[in-house]
Order: C-alpha cells, then sequence, then structure tokens
C-alpha cells in the first residue's frame, strides 16, 4: 500500500509521479536515509522556528489542530507538518497557517527528489524533507510538527531539541510496524506502543503525556528518569476535568476554565487539554488566557466526527445529515460509539477498511448502535472481502462505492448516516462533496 497523491497542477503531479515510483524500503528501519537526505540539502531542519512535536495513536492530529488554533489565537506564525493528507496533497505542509502552494510545493519536491536520486527514500521521507525546507525559507514563530508513524523511527525525528513533545492517546494500531519486540524493549503490546512513541522523547525537554494504564506510566516514569527526561503526565503534573459545560484545567502555572470545542466527540475535550498542558509545559511562547479559549473554539479537523455540508454527495441523501469519520482503529470505534449513544441516533454505517485493519475494531464498539452496514472498498487500497464483516449481526449490504450507497440508502428514508472506516475514504468523500480542507 502507497500514499495516493494527485493534484490538478501539472507541475505538482509530475512531482507526485515521481514520489509515486518510490519503492518503500524493505527490511530498513532508522533515520540514516533521512538525515543523509537533510544534509545534502543543507540540514533544513536545523534551521526552522521553535517546535511542538507530537505522537500518540489516537488524538495526535487534532491535538496539533489545537496547538495551531491556540498559538494563531496568540498572534503567532505557526509552520505545521500534519499527515496523511485526505483531498490534496498540500495539506501536509502548512506555511505560516497556509496550505503550501502548487508552484512552491512543485519546486519543493523537485528539488528533494534531485537530491535523493541515488537514496532509497520513502514517499514520508520525502514529504519531511520538503517540509523542513520549506520551513526554514519561511519566519515564523513556531512549528507543530505532527508524528506520521511511530516516533523512535519517524522521519520527524531528527529535531535536536523541541520546545516539547507532546505524547496523545495509545493504542494498538500499525501492528506490523510496532508490534516486534527487539533487545532490551518492552514485549507486553500496549508498552511497546508506548515506548515507540515515547522515541520523539530528548533529555531535559517536557513530554507531556495523557494518563496511561498503571504499567505504561511506570514505564515511562523509569524511561524519562533514567533519560533525564521532566515528564508532565495528566492526573500528576497536570489535571483536567471536563464537564458538560467546560473543562477544568490545572498545572503548575494555575487553573484555567475553558470553553468545549466545537468538534463533536466528548475526546475531543481531551485533546484540547493535552494542547494545554503542552503550552503551558514551556515558557518561551506566551500564551494568554483568551487565546486558551479561542483557540479551542476555532480549531477545527477534517474527517473527525464532521457533519458534511451540503454537497453533491449529501444532496442524495436530502435532509439527513451524514457524518464522516476516518477512525480505522478500537479506539477510534470507542470513540465514535460514544458519539454515537450522546446523539441517541442509529445510523445506518457506510464503512470501508483497508486490508490490515480489524473490522472487529468498528464494528464490536458499534454493531448495537447502527441500523445496518453498507461495505464499500477504498480508492485506490486493498480491502477486506465482505465475509470478513459476517460476524456480527446486522443487515449488511456492498455497494460499488459511496454515492451509490447513498442511494441505495435513501429509499430507505434514514435517519441518519455514518461514513467511517478510513482516512484513505474520507478524503475520498470530501472531495466528492466538494469539502477541501483548507
Amino acid at each position: 500500500m502507497k500514499d495516493f497523491a494527485v493534484s490538478e497542477s501539472p507541475a505538482v503531479q509530475a512531482q507526485l509521479d515521481r514520489l509515486a515510483a518510490l519503492s518503500l524500503p524493505q527490511g530498513r528501519i532508522g533515520l540514516e536515509a533521512i538525515r543523509t537526505l537533510l544534509a545534502r540539502l543543507g540540514d533544513p531542519h536545523l534551521r526552522i522556528a521553535p517546535a511542538f512535536h507530537v505522537a500518540g495513536t489516537n488524538g495526535k492530529g487534532s491535538t496539533c489542530a489545537f496547538l495551531r488554533a491556540i498559538l494563531e489565537a496568540q498572534g503567532y506564525k505557526v509552520h505545521a507538518i500534519t499527515s496523511p493528507h485526505l483531498v490534496r496533497y498540500n495539506e501536509r505542509i502548512r506555511i505560516a497557517g497556509e496550505l503550501v502552494g502548487d508552484d512552491e510545493l512543485a519546486s519543493l519536491l523537485a528539488e528533494v527528489l534531485d537530491a535523493a536520486h541515488d537514496l532509497e527514500v520513502s514517499f514520508f521521507e520525502t514529504t519531511i524533507a520538503a517540509s523542513f525546507l520549506a520551513f526554514a525559507r519561511h519566519p515564523a514563530d513556531v512549528c507543530v510538527i505532527e508524528v506520521g508513524l511511530g516516533g523512535r523511527f519517524d522521519a520527524t525525528n531528527v529535531l535536536p531539541a523541541p520546545l516539547v513533545c507532546g505524547m496523545a492517546t495509545l493504542g494498538i494500531d500499525h501492528e506490523r510496524f510496532l508490534l516486534a519486540p527487539e533487545d532490551g524493549t518492552p514485549a507486553e503490546p500496549l508498552t511497546r506502543i508506548a515506548f515507540e512513541k515515547a522515541g520523539i522523547r530528548r533529555p531535559h525537554v517536557p513530554l507531556v503525556t495523557q494518563n496511561y494504564p498503571h504499567e505504561v506510566a511506570a514505564f515511562l516514569q523509569s524511561l524519562a528518569a533514567s533519560e533525564d527526561v521532566p515528564l508532565q503526565s495528566r492526573d500528576a503534573e497536570w489535571k483536567a476535568q471536563v464537564t458538560r459545560d467546560a473543562i477544568w484545567f490545572e498545572d503548575r502555572h494555575g487553573s484555567l476554565t475553558l470553553p468545549l470545542p466545537e468538534m463533536p466527540g466528548a475526546h475531543q475535550a481531551d485533546n484540547a487539554a493535552l494542547a494545554v498542558a503542552i503550552l503551558r509545559a514551556q515558557d518561551v511562547l506566551k500564551i494568554d488566557p483568551h487565546a486558551f479559549a479561542e483557540g479551542i473554539r476555532a480549531a477545527r479537523w477534517p474527517a473527525r466526527m464532521q457533519l458534511l455540508g451540503d454537497g453533491p454527495l449529501t444532496a442524495l441523501v436530502p435532509g439527513t445529515p451524514v457524518w464522516l469519520d476516518g477512525g480505522h482503529n478500537r479506539d477510534a470505534g470507542l470513540a465514535l460509539e460514544a458519539f454515537l449513544r450522546e446523539r441517541g441516533q442509529a445510523p445506518h454505517l457506510i464503512l470501508g477498511m483497508i486490508e490490515g485493519k480489524d473490522p472487529a475494531a468498528l464494528l464490536d464498539p458499534l454493531h448495537r448502535l447502527v441500523e445496518s452496514v453498507t461495505l464499500v472498498p477504498v480508492p485506490g487500497h486493498d480491502c477486506h472481502p465482505p465475509e470478513a464483516f459476517a460476524g456480527w449481526s446486522l443487515p449488511t449490504t456492498t455497494a460499488p462505492d459511496v454515492p451509490t450507497a447513498l442511494r441505495e440508502l435513501e429509499a430507505r428514508n434514514p435517519r441518519a448516516v455514518l461514513i467511517a472506516g478510513s482516512l484513505y475514504l474520507a478524503g475520498a468523500v470530501l472531495g466528492a462533496n466538494g469539502e477541501m480542507p483548507t
């Protein structure tokens, strides 16, 4: 499986075609290739603005969205790296608050790919090198860097000393890459995940985390103490209580009463609280209470419990709310379960999951809360066969694509529709409905 990328710009598409031709390096792990590539480009990652570096299984993208929104509410210029993109590759690189333009993107990719001509670099390594190159050439006050996969060997993990490192929710995902214990590394799966994510840690740089099970928390405490990493864990160094009306936050600086996010889902308040804790773990950038509140309200993150607007797809089920979520692992399934229970409205589920993801991760928590399931393929990716979804007592059908699924559901007068299972599917849905992330 490869990341997909297409562009309406011929210049960008020419470089994306070169990206698509890169083979996924087999059996290679480590940061040597990205370090070599960056050295050829003049080590741009050493010349960027101070950075926040965020890892995690679920919630790291939303946490980065809250970080960026709060920093921008304070008036700072923010560069940001996120992944994957949903509709356009440009979404991965944000320069001073704006998505990178096509002309600059084409030039950046060409420069990086030319420099990497004899290196076995990946799609993601190329993207990160282009991002750092752009960030080094444009002034900004701060950078927000989202880890792509894992942390320890992620291409973003070349930053020598971020302002703060953050870890969002941990869960089991990308098992093929993260669950192969080595000598001296944890064998228990969730602790192993924590070890990989905490690979972004640096001595004397605060590592701010959510609360985790006891064995994981104890492991991180031991790891941090042995390496002079100032660990700041939820419910220890910082606390956050989410009520129906507000987020109550407390740390070494005192307490704050903050608004709930506009983004749907109770878990988003936890992501917002983590962003606040990350920002308050440093003393370089000043953040006023009003900026925390304004940023939490303003933050948006597409394809996470997103209610689709008017467009070609929603017109196929007029008057019916259509929700979109790219979640594909168990923690995402539990978040969707909580969201549906809160709404009290059983939707029809349109589900597309790529091969390698566990159908039970979503259907175990959701099967009693949805009216039916329509299975659709994820464009450009190998997917599970229909029989992989046969273990749940649900009316289940198949459709060749989301528009067909919606047309067939319209005849049943649905009260609500939920499209879920893959960020790649979510990107195709947003594009088809004319909702381009900006």
